[in-house]
């Protein structure tokens, strides 16, 4: 099986697996520079890119980046499987831009070759962005057997960790605790003032804060807890003004990537064996809601990570919360 390739314009299930991670959102712009559709991937890395980053990749050497075409080059199983096992462009840059320093900026879409090639050197060659626990610092062996520890580490790391819990048809894979810090200047839906509550929803599941009375900047220092399920999505975050005779008026939302949290937590394992340090990132771009990069930190054992939050849709308001990662073996 293991051999067996597949070419994109012929029908069969790994044409299917590849095209479904395609069009998830992370992946519908480059890994590296941001540029929108790219039509390359970068096979043993796991990450699609754009044709000028991709010029970047193959002068790197397949013993680091193999590029193909998503639409012309034919796929093995094992290509395709490593694809889908990193989860895409999110769960990657989780790990390969974990520790981009303080002020660093990626190259844009329209970015230099030499802007580009420095920073994908960087990224993948040097491995400056990893974070240390998967560096190789030995190259005596050689490329290959370089390149082959250097992916077999990674590829461990995305699937270290991984306990399962069952209920019914859905698989846990940890638990997550929200704490709902408080909110700054939301918007007026009342005659003054407001009476905010906040709405966590997580595949099925919904949970919520208390009502803060007549206040557009409440304080809730609140923990919510909800279950992970193994294909999870967004954690999506709503404002509601509560009102005792009517509809309770939207005041904005927003979503929150968990891929960068729970992909770090998984690679690091066990965060008791550790002190204090950052082991992810979650930056700010032009589609999500952050207002600052939001890092993943080990804090006293636990794996947390602060989100400030700009609200959607409403003339105004900000959300603060504190993430925080639970295996279920806890």
């Amino acid at each position: 099986m293991g051999d067996r390739a597949y070419e994109l314009g012929r029908p069969g299930s790994g044409k299917r697996r590849l095209k479904d991670l395609l069009v998830q959102k992370d992946n519908r712009f480059c890994a590296d520079c941001g540029a929108p559709d790219p039509k390359w991937a970068s096979a043993n890395i796991g990450v699609f890119i754009c044709l000028k980053c991709c010029g970047v990749h193959r002068s790197l050497g397949t013993h680091i980046s193999k590029v193909l075409s998503v639409t012309l080059d034919e796929w093995s199983d094992d290509e395709i499987d490593a694809m889908v096992e990193v989860g895409g462009n999110s769960s990657a840059n989780s790990i390969y831009e974990a520790f981009i320093p303080e002020g660093f900026r990626k190259p844009g879409p329209d970015a230099s070759h030499e802007e580009r090639s420095k920073y994908i050197r960087s990224k993948y060659e040097l491995q400056e962005f990893l974070k240390p626990s998967l560096r190789i610092t030995s190259i005596s062996s050689g490329k290959s057997s370089l390149q082959s520890s250097f992916s077999t580490k990674i590829m461990d790391s995305f699937r270290s960790s991984k306990s399962h819990n069952s209920e019914g048809m859905v698989e846990f894979i940890g638990l997550l605790k929200v704490k709902v810090i408080k909110g700054t200047n939301l918007a007026i839906r009342d005659m003054l003032s407001s009476d905010p509550y906040v709405v966590l929803t997580l595949g099925q599941q919904t949970v919520q804060t208390t009502v803060v009375k007549s206040n557009l900047n409440p304080v809730w220092n609140e923990e919510l807890m909800l279950s992970v399920p193994e294909s999870f999505g967004p954690l999506k975050l709503r404002v509601f003004d509560h009102d005792t005779f009517s509809a309770d008026d939207i005041m904005g939302e927003a979503e929150i990537d968990l891929q960068p949290l729970i992909t770090s937590a998984m690679a690091f394992g066990d965060a008791g064996m550790f002190g204090n340090m950052q082991i992810g990132k979650w930056l700010k771009s032009h589609d999500n809601a952050l207002i600052d990069d939001s890092t993943v930190n080990i804090v006293d054992g636990k794996v947390k990570q602060e989100v400030s939050l700009k609200l959607q849709n409403v003339e105004s308001g900000e959300l603060e919360l504190e993430l925080e990662w639970m295996p279920l073996d806890q």
